[in-house]
């Protein structure tokens, strides 16, 4: 089970515990996976990595933030409804989308929220209708069940207010990684104002196993409002059949709701974000850009074994895709300092470890490489120095973590594996600041 991933398991866990709570999670997952999507790359999961007794943890690490979908078109003519119920003009929604917030501006409610998005809808039903305003803590959003008579989509809208410049914003003008998230389009575009859009037409489970499309539109302007719009091919996000070939709205369509103005009011109500980056601590864990050790990971890697395809940019994981001739196989790296507090959980009684001469602590497994049944084998390595450096190598037999096996073992064995990972190469790495 994947530990810190856009995984469909590690969501309805969390939409479950706040459905318990009395919040509506399940239909404003864009907010939630939008608001973590950068602090989940610079503030991972200390311990995704934990090796347990039995099969190997899954270790998923990737882009987390919501699929999002390309501007395109000119727009669709769509009237536009303000937040307040006031009618704006056809054509209006194609300048260039700001958000200046206003003093001690009125809040809109769930309910003007919901007109808006059936002002802003082309000819159809919505149902299932759903919604908070912008006073409620949960964040805003509008959700309904819409149908054009081509089959019912859920459809939701979601707002927030950002860091302006932020981590956040700035990793809107990329698109996901597809070792991690798969999809079957991305275009970014970056906006006259500075405003980014991605688009994405991608799929509800990472991994596949029920086709259900996911599109969404994501919008941050250069002043911190964010639209994040999703739409499915299915009634629901899950557990419901799929009830049309594609989402119902189309790129224009996706433009035109997205950039809306009544949003960007909407988004004047809510008070100011807090900041992207957390404070620096004398516990967190270093990390290391991505480069240098993908850069590290392919001058240890021993003869025989191609390399295919590697990570982009990030912070504290690096990945390369290689092949011996016998298929491609996945091979990722986590490299981190100051883990210290680990030592007793991860590599303490029972975990496993064996203590080399020198003090290095290294624990190997080899497991299941998802929960799925569908043959995916991992092999990991996961190492400890004294000094509290501390490298888990992975090796599946698949192309990447979200796809089937493409041999029938991973392109490395424990052992070698294990030399990769105990290589001091790994201490001369310099960590990024915190």
């Amino acid at each position: 089970m994947s530990v810190e991933h856009r995984d469909d398991q590690f969501e309805d866990r969390l939409g479950a515990a706040l459905r318990n709570a009395g919040g509506t999670f399940d239909v404003d997952r864009a907010a939630l996976v939008a608001g973590g999507e950068s602090r989940g790359r610079r503030l991972r999961m200390r311990r995704r990595t934990a090796v347990v007794s039995g099969a190997a943890a899954i270790a998923l690490v990737g882009v987390g933030g919501a699929l999002v979908a390309p501007w395109g078109g000119d727009g669709t003519g769509q009237r536009a409804v303000g937040a307040g119920g006031t009618t704006v003009g056809p054509g209006t929604d194609s300048a260039t989308p700001t958000a200046t917030p206003t003093v001690a501006a009125s809040p809109v409610s769930g309910a003007q929220l919901l007109r808006t998005l059936k002002g802003l809808l082309p000819a159809g039903k919505l149902s299932e209708q759903r919604s908070r305003g912008t006073d409620s803590q949960l964040g805003p959003y509008a959700y309904g069940v819409f149908d054009d008579g081509k089959g019912a989509a859920a459809l939701s809208v979601s707002l927030a207010r950002i860091e302006p410049g932020g981590q956040q914003a700035r990793e809107i003008a990329e698109c996901p990684d597809k070792a991690f998230i798969p999809y079957d389009d991305c275009v970014t575009s970056t906006l006259p104002g500075g405003a980014l859009l991605r688009i994405v037409k991608g799929y509800e489970y990472p991994d596949r196993r029920v086709d259900t499309k996911l599109w969404t539109a994501d919008l941050v302007t250069a002043d911190g409002a964010r639209v994040a719009v999703m739409e499915w091919n299915a009634a629901a996000e899950k557990d419901a059949p799929i009830s049309r070939p594609e989402p119902p709205l189309d790129n224009a369509q996706l433009k035109a709701l997205v950039t809306a103005p009544a949003w960007l009011r909407a988004v004047n109500a809510l008070p100011e974000p807090d900041k992207d980056e957390t404070p620096p601590t004398s516990s967190a864990p270093a990390e290391v850009e991505s480069d240098a050790i993908t850069t590290t990971l392919i001058g240890l890697l021993p003869k025989g074994l191609t390399v295919r395809g590697k990570s982009r940019p990030d912070i504290g994981l690096g990945y390369v895709v290689v092949d011996d001739g016998k298929g491609k196989s996945f091979i990722q790296v986590d490299v981190q300092f100051n883990q210290q507090d680990l030592d007793k959980e991860l590599f303490g009684e029972g975990s496993g470890a064996v203590t080399l001469p020198d003090g290095v602590k290294v624990v190997v497994r080899q497991g299941p490489g998802d929960d799925k049944g569908k043959g995916l084998v991992m092999r990991i390595a996961d190492v400890l120095w004294p000094d509290g450096s501390r490298v888990a190598i992975r090796a599946f037999n698949s192309a990447s973590q979200i796809t089937g096996p493409t041999r029938a073992n991973p392109a490395l064995t424990l052992d070698q594996l294990k030399t990769i990972a105990t290589d001091s190469k790994w201490l001369q790495l310099q960590p990024v600041p915190n």
